[in-house]
């Protein structure tokens, strides 16, 4: 009887016990929970943003251009790596523009050293204080009297001399800058005009101007109107701060157009009334590549009399324009079916014809599907194009006074 009286009181406290325990852990995990509600993990996962602050030379980043004019690092002969800095993309993607601001000047300097370009300044009348633009000449662009080679790149970074800023750092010099036409061209004869159109404006620190800051009181917006406004900036702000714990803050810059070449269209414009419908070549020959050929056509529907006397072949790769967008007229559409040829992205080999998407100039591959070197890869059959083209025009010239349509029609069996 006392041992079973004995059990049955073990059991009781043990239960108890047990109990206490239990509440006890129940507690903890509570306050755990708690705690960590309390912890901001992604604040914790933030890195902090190192300084955008980047050589100015390539020295100074450790690359250099070998022999093959490949871009590689001095100590370890490795190409260029974007990733520098992992899971800093934004940091990464400054550093490449910074790099990619003396790749434009390590050309720019390729231009005159080596290709004995010279500069010439935009407007031809500037004033000391105002925003200029420039192109690059050859000593006989304007006195040749036979041919020249005017060559226009795309849109987007890049500046005279090249055709793609991540071909020249991520392949070589010979495929990213148009520095092989330039070179070419000379040896066979051609003057050349290296345009600029990208370099729009002048880009300067913005001040801020206290007075010009209205109070939100002082607003003559909506309330509605306001409150999304603000909630996107506030959206723009959170989504710029939920990588990194200290963003560094870029400086605010505003940019002030260059008058008369504000834009790439503009620029070919002015390049043609200032510098080469000036040039005493008869024949002139022209690369657009991408927007370059969208700012052609633009200048043939302004020039359109001046060009068709004067220009014999454009060789377009990859090109972006529209006939029908930019409303070029039947007649120049007619005279781009018969002067122009453009080589296009595509997995077929190069020079083989592809299907027409408008009625305007034929289309070929470019021997890659690669747009940035639709340019590097039609390289051999764009000079065989403009010596065909310049000895179709010299024969219907001797042979004839009058020129028929037909005699200037691009014979693709030749390329």
């Amino acid at each position: 009887m006392f041992f079973r009286a004995s059990f049955f009181l073990f059991c009781l406290v043990w239960i108890t016990m047990a109990q206490l325990l239990a509440q006890d852990e129940k507690e903890k995990t509570t306050a755990l929970k708690d705690l960590l509600s309390r912890i901001d993990l992604d604040e914790l996962m933030k890195k902090d943003e190192p300084p955008l602050d980047f050589p100015e030379t390539l020295d100074g980043f450790e690359y250099a251009f070998n022999e093959q004019g490949q871009l590689r690092h001095t100590k370890t002969g490795e190409p260029f790596v974007f990733n520098y800095k992992e899971d800093l993309h934004r940091w990464n993607q400054k550093r490449y523009e910074a790099l990619g601001e003396i790749i434009t000047k390590y050309v720019y300097e390729r231009l005159e050293k080596d290709c004995n370009l010279k500069k010439e300044i935009l407007p031809v009348d500037a004033t000391e204080d105002e925003p200029k633009s420039f192109i690059y000449v050859s000593e006989d662009a304007l006195s040749n009297p036979d041919k020249i080679m005017v060559l226009i790149q795309g849109s987007g970074v890049v500046r005279a001399g090249q055709w793609a800023r991540r071909l020249i750092i991520n392949e070589d010099l010979n495929s990213g800058t148009q520095i092989p036409f330039i070179n070419r061209a000379k040896e066979e004869g051609y003057g050349v005009i290296v345009l600029n159109p990208n370099e729009n404006s002048l880009e300067v620190e913005k001040v801020s101007d206290p007075a010009k800051k209205a109070s939100p009181d002082a607003s003559d917006e909506p309330a509605e109107k306001r409150e999304r406004k603000e909630e996107r900036e506030n959206k723009k702000k959170k989504d710029f701060y939920e990588k990194y714990r200290n963003p560094q803050k870029e400086r605010e810059m505003e940019h002030i157009p260059i008058r008369e070449n504000g834009s790439p269209e503009e620029h070919t414009l002015y390049a043609w009334d200032y510098f080469i419908s000036k040039s005493l070549a008869k024949n002139i020959f022209i690369v657009a590549h991408s927007y370059g050929g969208l700012s052609f056509v633009n200048l043939m529907i302004n020039r359109e009399a001046e060009v068709k006397s004067r220009v014999r072949a454009v060789a377009m790769t990859d090109s972006v324009h529209n006939v029908w967008h930019q409303e070029a007229s039947k007649s120049i559409q007619d005279w781009l079916r018969e002067h122009c040829c453009n080589w296009v992205s595509s997995p077929e080999p190069l020079d083989t014809l592809v299907d027409p998407m408008l009625n305007d100039c034929p289309r070929v591959s470019a021997g890659t599907e690669k747009h940035e070197l639709t340019s590097w890869k039609s390289f051999q059959s764009i000079f065989k194009f403009f010596s065909n083209a310049l000895k179709d025009h010299e024969d219907d010239s001797s042979s004839s006074p009058v020129t028929t349509r037909s005699s200037h029609r691009i014979k693709h069996e030749d390329f």
